[in-house]
């Protein structure tokens, strides 16, 4: 394996990047330690430079929210006539990572193209609006599976796994690699009894978006004010959805039992998760959910959706946390671990046994060996194992 493309609708620095895009940062890090060249092909945004190399992957930036599947196709294409910013690029695999549309990259290159999924977004199209919705649902439901039925997939969690073969994709192309973990900044607090607040606190890490229904976040500490005194929740993250959320806490009037973090440093992050009891992830749909296995660094267990699919991969219900299916049994969970503390103790600490079983070292290791099968022209399937 010489060299790699990676592909995707953001990276980490843009305003809304998530856990899609660090998965595939910190996947291409890894790569680049193994001295595979990496070049990361994502949209521009203000203030970003066009091209920039960070952690071993050279970064070239341009279109918006939609030309930035196009452009990069036209870039790839160039670049094989020795034109433009990916000049000289010889992938010997291309990582086409999919957030509802993938880039299509067999359209611009002859390199074997191996489709990054981290989840379905059935239920997330509609924030798009009906027309966009419904033509990108068909374009993830069907056009994407047939045009790369002969490709191999990537994907997260085995909830992902088990959604991508309901849309036809044959289950011996696909392969499994979960999230990995950084570990806790030095100097920074490790959650244990002298972190943890007084008084009972919620924590939400995650990105203000619609799907993520941190609105059920703030229901149940509506519905638990009364009955559990002192009762607060810290929502870490920023999104497009802060100002909806904040008159939301208002119109509940709980806007004095909440505040609003917005996007902190790592070290901030980690302090706020040290101090915490509980985690809450109310998200309407997750691959894995990567704040599980932070929230776990720190011994605090999270309670999430069933129907959210990913989490029943990185939450083991009533081991590392909870699963519940609405709204009124999130508050009831958060209520009882909250009286329990030596259920919400042991829970907490089988979580953080749990979180050190994961790294990106790990998670690198594994995409190196689905992209190497791929470069030989053989599929891998199924959760692939760290390896060395």
């Amino acid at each position: 394996m010489r060299e790699v493309l990676l592909l995707c609708w953001r990276d980490t620095g843009h305003p809304q990047g998530g856990g899609s895009e660090r998965y595939l940062e910190q996947v291409g890090a890894q790569l680049a330690t193994r001295g595979v060249k990496v070049t990361l092909r994502t949209a521009h945004y203000p203030g970003a430079p066009k091209r920039e190399r960070v952690d071993g992957i050279d970064i070239s930036r341009a279109g918006g929210r939609y030309s930035v599947y196009p452009r990069a196709l036209a870039a790839i294409a160039l670049g094989r006539l020795g034109v433009g910013p990916l000049r000289g690029l010889r992938p010997d695999a291309v990582i086409d990572t999919q957030n509802g549309i993938p880039f299509f990259a067999a359209v611009a290159t002859k390199a074997p193209s191996v489709v990054l999924v981290h989840h379905g977004h059935r239920e997330q199209w509609p924030v798009a609006g009906r027309l966009v919705g419904r033509i990108g649902w068909w374009i993830e439901s069907r056009l994407s599976p047939r045009a790369h039925r002969r490709n191999q997939y990537l994907t997260v969690s085995l909830p992902s796994a088990e959604e991508l073969a309901t849309l036809g994709v044959d289950q011996s192309r696909i392969a499994v690699v979960r999230n990995g973990a950084e570990p806790v900044p030095s100097g920074a607090p490790t959650g244990a009894a002298a972190t943890r607040t007084p008084q009972p606190r919620i924590v939400v890490l995650s990105r203000l978006v619609p799907h993520k229904q941190i609105e059920d976040a703030l229901a149940a500490v509506a519905r638990l004010r009364t009955r559990v005194p002192g009762l607060h929740l810290d929502v870490i993250g920023d999104g497009w959805w802060a100002d909806n959320l904040e008159t939301n806490a208002d119109e509940l009037g709980i806007a004095d039992a909440v505040t609003f973090h917005g996007h902190v440093d790592e070290r901030r992050k980690h302090e706020l998760l040290a101090r915490a009891w509980v985690h809450v992830l109310p998200s309407r749909k997750e691959g894995w959910g990567l704040a599980v296995i932070e929230a776990a660094q720190h011994g605090v267990p999270t309670i999430g959706y069933r129907s959210s699919r990913g989490l029943t991969d990185s939450i083991v219900d009533g081991v590392t946390g909870l699963l519940v299916d609405d709204v009124a049994q999130l508050a009831d969970a958060v209520g009882e671990l909250i009286d329990d503390t030596e259920a919400r103790t042991v829970m907490g600490e089988k979580a953080r046994a749990r979180a050190n079983e994961f790294s990106w070292e790990q998670t690198g290791n594994g995409v190196y060996q689905v992209l190497a099968s791929v470069a030989r022209g053989q599929h891998s399937s199924g959760l692939i194992p760290p390896g060395p």
